[in-house]
């Protein structure tokens, strides 16, 4: 078998599943379909906007499935309609039995997290908040349990002590491209040889750390309840999406729903300056570098302040 005998079908929706079909795309391998989520609503036009997995698949000719459900007959029959001896997750929904179970080959996944840590919808945003020095990517068979099947490859990536989620999003998105293709020639190769593919049983942690979904209310910046070290890994474990905010006092004025995409530690005595914007924590401080007020641009502080009646 070669990676052109293959059928795979993709499935996946967010700019970061994007890096890894294009791999494959591009390195020949048989891409037959991609699933991915229905068309949305988005702006003031509420005009229906497509996933990024949908615009490149249909920049390349791929065919597209969109259901509303996964278990939906109709959809289902479609996709076996494309005989896969492989699908491939990448950042989509929790599948059915029906539909993981389908190909010959099974289906595997590529999770942006050291697994079993970080199991759920925010594994880059979580990691980073939680003042992690590394993260990393895995790709596994799926099975019941989201998240839990076998590991194939794993791979580590270290964080910068100041970078934020939208860097560490980029160079896991980089790396998960060489994961997702590496797999994929693997389990080609133990089918050529007649082999079992070769994977390992996640490993048993007392402590596991979860990713749930992040929503609006879970942004907010509560500077009296955290140290001045968990705000700025709040902070960039939120920036630049979906951004971490707060209701800020400047210069006697209340500024509502600030989004704020950077900050660094200080002392607590700096807390008088007038020509920066430093706020008091738990423990210790944090002056205000990046932020957002509703209805205008991200700027600096300097900028914003300039700005100030």
């Amino acid at each position: 078998m070669t990676k052109q005998d293959l059928r795979i079908v993709y499935m996946g929706t967010p700019e970061f599943a994007v890096a890894s079909l294009r791999a494959l795309v591009e390195n020949g391998y048989n891409v037959v379909a991609v699933v991915t989520m229905p068309d949305k609503p988005a702006g003031r036009g509420h005009q229906l906007q497509y996933s990024d997995v949908k615009k490149y698949a249909l920049s390349v000719g791929l065919p597209v499935l969109q259901p509303e459900k996964l278990k939906d007959p109709a959809f289902v029959e479609e996709l076996r309609s494309y005989r896969a001896d492989l699908q491939i997750v990448v950042a989509f929904r929790m599948l059915p039995e029906v539909v993981w179970t389908m190909p010959r080959l099974g289906t595997f996944n590529l999770h942006a997290s050291l697994l079993p840590q970080y199991r759920g919808a925010a594994p880059i945003n979580w990691a980073v908040i939680n003042g992690d020095a590394e993260t990393g990517a895995t790709t596994f068979m799926l099975k019941h349990e989201i998240d839990t099947g076998n590991m194939i490859l794993q791979e580590r990536l270290p964080i910068g002590p100041d970078e934020n989620v939208g860097s560490v999003h980029d160079r896991l998105m980089a790396m998960g491209t060489g994961l997702v293709t590496r797999t994929v020639d693997l389990i080609i190769d133990c089918e050529n040889k007649g082999t079992e593919l070769p994977t390992t049983p996640q490993p048993e942690i007392t402590e596991l750390r979860p990713a749930p979904k992040i929503f609006k209310e879970d942004c907010e910046i509560r500077f009296a309840d955290k140290t001045a070290t968990e705000v700025h890994n709040f902070v960039r474990g939120l920036s630049p999406y979906p951004a971490a905010w707060a209701n800020l006092t400047i210069n006697g004025q209340l500024f509502e729903n600030v989004k704020i995409f950077a900050v660094e530690e200080v002392q607590r005595d700096n807390i008088q300056s007038t020509k920066d914007i430093i706020v008091p924590c738990r423990e210790g401080a944090v002056r205000i570098l990046e932020l957002q007020v509703p209805g205008k641009k991200r700027m600096d502080t300097k900028s914003f302040l300039n700005g100030l009646h």
